[in-house]
């Protein structure tokens, strides 16, 4: 049993890089990295967050998203305003709007080739499964 489930973690891992690489090599068509995207889509979701709060969104450590943050904001991307006490606020300005939304495109074509030898009710089904293991956090 317990080999049966090394499997499926090492699938599941699999699936995920073949995507994360796919969608890191696209994504400099446009001239940015999945790290920087993503941050930019957790930034879109939740305008005026921390960056304690966008690390953990973007699973990352908040000395490696400080980091990025300041790659973001020196590109023009991102620009940080001073919050409630010593909290900082993240925010996209036009130009990471336009580059969240060029990301967008690729990662609509990436993903729906990565997903491809699914049918729609496969991936249902497995979002459906995988909703449910993360719900267990």
């Amino acid at each position: 049993m317990h080999d049966d489930l090394q499997v499926l973690g090492r699938a599941v891992k699999q699936a995920q890089y073949r995507q994360h690489r796919a969608l890191d090599s696209a994504l400099t068509a446009v001239g940015t990295t999945l790290a920087q995207w993503d941050a930019l889509r957790a930034m879109d979701r939740t305008p005026g967050a921390s960056a304690r709060e966008l690390a953990a969104a973007t699973f990352q450590s908040e000395q490696a998203f400080g980091t990025l943050a300041g790659r973001l904001v020196a590109q023009g991307l991102v620009e940080r305003r001073p919050g409630h006490g010593r909290r900082i606020q993240h925010h996209l300005t036009p130009e990471g709007a336009r580059m969240l939304q060029a990301g967008h495109a690729v990662a609509a074509e990436v993903l729906a080739d990565c997903f491809a030898g699914l049918s729609t009710a496969e991936r249902a089904t497995l979002l459906g499964l995988l909703e449910r293991l993360n719900a267990r956090e």
